[in-house]
């Protein structure tokens, strides 16, 4: 059999660490995958960098994107993960990996490190769905020499296999012929689906937008081309007409009956004007979506445009759903 051509997947890995620990972040992170991470602006340091991450088995080949993330408050991280905003870029990640220095645990509550991983296994357990997700979630404790069966202990309570690297013990293989260290890592990620997400979606990828007419003039702010989300502008149009009839039909139901008797000579400069005239409840529901939007754009980044499109439309039918 000819060997598969490499191809680039579509889940992500979301690799973390504390904010003072740039450090051991970036040579797991060389060490996994044989080049140091560098961010394009040196000021800004490597949070929110993607690295690729080569994958190659029997079975299949795969670059593997990896989102890099310094975090500073653990519970503010964990909140704005599991926030609705946040939806979208969970449903992209095949991998979360925590990383951290496994130094002894003090009896005391405040252990940055303990308190990481409580977290990012929060996270894992209420917004990916825990051990019914179908990813891997990995805690990797370097230079953690005789503390290793504490840190095993409070990993498997947060549901992430604990993988020391870098101490004494790390010599590629234990006592029962199994991987250790870092080749334990590639060996778990590896063995994970890499394959492209399962989206289920209307019978139509796009909805309502395939037979949308609106055709507003005013689009430049929000060109959907600029955004990134893979689809056209028509099918923009339809979801800014929407959310503006939408906000009609809770403010003025007598004007949009009005309205609609009298479609094509005004519909369309009502797309393009009405959202003046939104309260401050519409105005949230916008926001809101527009955060949903961008989060799916930045986590569409790097993939094929059609991922980019089947997780835009995703995005755009929950929207719809919500207005």
């Amino acid at each position: 059999m000819a060997e598969a051509e490499m191809s680039s997947s579509s889940r992500r890995i979301l690799a973390v660490s504390l904010e003072n620990e740039t450090a051991v972040l970036s040579k797991l992170v060389k060490d996994l995958t044989g080049t140091a991470p560098e961010s394009p602006d040196p000021t800004l340091g490597i949070a929110g960098i993607t690295h690729p991450l080569s994958l190659k088995t029997p079975y299949y080949s795969t670059t593997v994107p990896i989102w890099l993330d310094l975090i500073g408050s653990p519970s503010d991280w964990s909140e704005s993960f599991l926030s609705e905003e946040a939806a979208e870029v969970l449903a992209v990640l095949g991998g979360v990996v925590v990383v951290f220095t496994a130094g002894p645990v003090s009896a005391s509550k405040d252990h940055p490190a303990k308190d990481l991983v409580e977290h990012v296994g929060k996270v894992l357990k209420k917004g990916l769905g825990g051990w019914e997700w179908d990813g891997v979630g990995l805690a990797i404790g370097v230079d953690g020499d005789g503390h290793e069966e504490e840190w095993d202990e409070i990993c498997a309570e947060a549901g992430l296999e604990f993988v020391s690297v870098g101490g004494k013990g790390d010599n590629g293989r234990n006592e029962f012929g199994e991987k250790t260290g870092v080749a334990r890592v590639k060996e778990a990620l590896e063995a994970n689906d890499w394959s492209q997400l399962e989206a289920p979606l209307s019978d139509s990828e796009f909805g309502d937008f395939e037979t949308s007419s609106a055709k507003g003039d005013d689009d430049k702010d929000l060109d959907p081309k600029k955004m990134g989300f893979g689809f056209d502008q028509k099918d923009f149009e339809g979801l800014r007409k929407a959310i503006w009839e939408a906000s009609q039909d809770v403010e003025e139901p007598d004007e949009s009956k009005k309205a609609e008797t009298n479609k094509e000579g005004t519909s369309e400069a009502a797309a393009a004007g009405g959202l003046e005239d939104l309260d401050e409840d519409e105005i949230a529901k916008i926001e809101k979506m527009m955060r949903k939007l961008q989060a799916v754009r930045e986590a569409g980044e790097g993939m094929g445009e059609e991922q980019r499109k089947r997780m835009a439309a995703r995005a755009v039918e929950e929207v719809m759903r919500d207005l």
